[in-house]
């Protein structure tokens, strides 16, 4: 990895930068300046941004107000549901509730249109937008229709990310978007900015994919924009068209990053102007003298085309590094599939290696990633006249918005992808998370996606099912499918540099989205499934705690999908009481817990009984709350971590009455043991603090362990000891 890195030329500052008018780029130790660190500070986009939707009047504590906000279908039925029970009234600012996660997914009957109506009937009843099935995924439709210069949008959906148009797009769980419809804020401190500072000019046969890769690569494992702004800036912008940076920018979500935002120009303002909204147009720079708290230089013209190998989109490679090493690379794989299966399923790669080449099973260009017109267009041109072959490789693709569909096949575009063989599909979030184009067993899928995590693809190893993903960009997957599944680089081809003006058409969105902000709230009642159910009733936290350890994971980070998987389950995601389970009889625990020095008159009726789950850095990947709130539902009371992967992870484990614990060793306890934690709600009242818990192993005495939780504002605190965010907001009513 690091010959790799050192050969693309990604470099990153060790220190702090100033970043010249000039965009000259100083390290900090060599600045001779005249202006302040403290002041240059306020000289980056996200600064101007994030003070101009500051409520709090200390630009330390951030207390967020956000012009709009975006849901879609995994997510948006416990939100209405959690505000609904919050007291909500209407929707005071414009929320977007697209369709575009279990469209297709035929799982469990009617609950997929059962919560789609549910939808349409909240977006009537408060005020909202509804966006159906089939006509965009969500980030597509809020980069045409919602964002713009200056703005801030949040979603509950981890990809949320329209930096390239100027917009800080934060994606967090629902209880944050719950905050924003009682005309609360998302409260932070604030955050590190870094820059990404681009120079040259990719080669035509390199996209947007590409060059996200490689920067993924470069800072993924060392966690260098972990929960910070990555604002992209200098000269290699303008090189890029708005297609390219928005394809980039989703992915870095990937990077663990907490926002991003780019520098704007004349290409983003015809953009926009395009899409009718040339008044949301804002032109954004840094100030001459801006400080970043780090810097990542991306020189493009150095980037090849990559690929992320399994099982995340950090496994980065040159496709040729890849080819030229493919035993040794591929066996490293197959060694981690074991893993990852836990020896129930087994992935071979090895075998799909014919004449020296990696033969793959299918490629998919989809979503807010994949399905952009000038990526689709760039398959077009690789497939024009050519052919994906009558064996086991298939190729579908999914435009990412009707108005993209439409014009696509107005130029024939979408004739030249069916004649070569492959399947056109409707806007779909589906490949990106297990609910479409599931591969055959033991087969490789190379896709321009957002994510290739352990089965995420639609797997199943508990019942002897194993396949992968490995993300790539669309001109290199277009060239496999011509090359008859063989992987190949987009570099062996010539035919790149053929892209025709896109014409935007608002008809699609005219004619089906209901624009429920504009008309306001109505009388509609909300429609419910049988699936739909309201939250149960959560406990306010007691003075004691014993929590049961259910999950003891040591890998070194761990995804929302491992705590709660994607496709098929998510499509059960508005029945929270369908995992409930029961407690344990606990007379042996309390009865050991009596016996330890001062405890000896413990009341079992103020001590909390719950489960934890330990890993040492969960909470990677998605935004879903339901990796949080379906480990309330069913009796969580904590999770303890090394660290936790992204701030929305861990907002989610607050929002749903959970208790972030953290502890620096490593963890003597097992599955089955339970820790009692004493004076819990005292420790509350002292972040950044240690305090004592105490094991009870099964079959050995009990052992201290030290634990602490890092900065939690006034009102995170008061959520949990209320039990849920739920709780809190009725406890605000009475």
């Amino acid at each position: 990895m690091r010959r790799y890195l050192e050969h693309l030329m990604i470099k990153l500052s060790e220190k702090g930068v100033f970043l010249a008018s000039n965009n000259e780029i100083i390290a900090e130790e060599h600045f001779t300046g005249e202006i302040k660190k403290e002041e240059a500070k306020k000289g980056t986009i996200a600064w101007s941004i994030l003070s101009s939707h500051n409520t709090s009047g200390n630009m330390d504590k951030l207390k967020i107000k956000f012009d709009s906000l975006a849901s879609h279908d995994i997510t948006f039925v416990g939100i209405v549901q959690t505000a609904k029970a919050s007291g909500m009234e209407r929707f005071p600012l414009p929320y977007v509730l697209t369709n575009c996660h279990n469209s297709l997914c035929a799982v469990g009957g009617t609950i997929n249109g059962d919560d789609h109506v549910f939808g349409l009937s909240a977006a009537q009843r408060y005020g909202g937008i509804f966006v159906p099935p089939h006509i965009a995924v969500i980030h597509q439709y809020m980069r045409e229709m919602m964002a713009g210069g200056g703005k801030m949008i949040l979603g509950s959906d981890s990809h949320t990310r329209y930096g390239a148009l100027g917009t800080m797009a934060v994606g967090e769980g629902g209880g944050e978007l719950v905050k924003q419809l009682l005309n609360d804020t998302w409260d932070i401190d604030y955050p590190g900015v870094v820059a990404v500072h681009l120079t040259g000019k990719p080669a035509p046969y390199v996209g947007p994919q590409d060059v996200a890769l490689a920067i993924i690569g470069a800072v993924f494992k060392n966690g260098y924009v972990k929960n910070k702004v990555m604002e992209f800036v200098g000269p290699g912008v303008s090189a890029l068209s708005t297609d390219f940076r928005n394809s980039v920018d989703v992915m870095t979500t990937e990077t663990t990053c907490l926002s991003s935002v780019w520098q704007t120009d004349e290409e983003v303002h015809n953009w926009l102007a395009l899409h009718g909204r040339g008044q949301d147009y804002c032109q954004l720079n840094p100030q001459p003298m801006a400080y970043y708290d780090g810097c990542i230089s991306v020189d493009l013209s150095a980037i090849k085309p990559m690929i992320a190998l399994p099982f995340h989109p950090s496994n980065v490679y040159e496709i040729d590094t890849l080819n030229q090493n493919l035993t040794d690379i591929l066996r490293e794989i197959e060694i981690e599939s074991e893993r990852v299966a836990h020896g129930k399923a087994k992935l071979s790669l090895l075998d799909k290696v014919e004449n020296g080449r990696l033969k793959v099973q299918q490629g998919i260009i989809a979503g807010c990633s994949g399905g952009n017109y000038e990526n689709v267009i760039a398959a077009a041109n690789a497939l024009r006249g050519q052919s994906c072959g009558n064996d086991t490789f298939s190729l579908a693709v999914y435009p990412s918005s009707q108005p993209v569909f439409m014009d696509l096949a107005k130029k024939g575009v979408v004739a030249d992808l069916i004649g070569a063989g492959a399947i056109i599909r409707t806007a779909f979030c589906g490949p990106c998370f297990g609910a479409g184009d599931t591969p055959i067993n033991n087969g490789l899928s190379i896709r321009h996606t957002t994510r290739n995590f352990p089965n995420r693809e639609g797997s199943k190893p508990a019942n002897g099912q194993m396949s992968a993903v490995a993300l790539m960009d669309a001109r290199s997957i277009a060239a496999t499918a011509a090359n008859g599944g063989y992987l190949t680089s987009a570099s062996e081809l010539d035919c790149w540099d053929n892209v025709p003006e896109y014409a935007f058409d608002v008809t699609p969105y005219k004619n089906r989205v209901y624009q429920g902000f504009v008309k306001g709230a109505t009388q509609q009642p909300l429609i419910y499934g049988p699936n739909i159910k309201d939250w149960p009733e959560l406990g306010a936290l007691t003075d004691n705690i014993v929590l049961k350890v259910c999950s003891k994971i040591l890998d070194e980070v761990t995804t929302t999908d491992e705590l709660i998987p994607s496709g098929e389950t998510s499509s059960y995601r508005s029945n929270p009481i369908g995992l409930a389970g029961n407690v344990s009889e606990l007379t042996e625990v309390f009865a050991r817990i009596k016996q330890i020095a001062g405890q000896e008159h413990i009341d079992p009726l103020q001590t909390e009984i719950g489960s934890m789950v330990y890993a040492v850095k969960p909470g990677d990947g998605s935004a879903r709350e339901q990796a949080a709130s379906c480990q309330r539902v069913i009796g969580g009371l904590a999770n303890i971590a090394e660290e936790y992967a992204t701030k929305r992870y861990r907002s989610n484990v607050i929002n749903w009455g959970m208790l972030p614990l953290q502890m620096a060793e490593v963890p003597t306890f097992e599955v089955g043991d339970y820790i009692y934690i004493p004076g819990i709600k005292a420790a509350l009242d002292n972040p950044g603090t240690t305090f004592k818990g105490y094991v009870i192993h099964e079959d050995a005495p009990v052992t201290e362990i030290t634990l602490y939780m890092e900065s939690l504002t006034a009102e995170e605190r008061e959520i949990i000891k209320a039990g849920s965010l739920i709780n809190f907001n009725k406890n605000r009513q009475m």
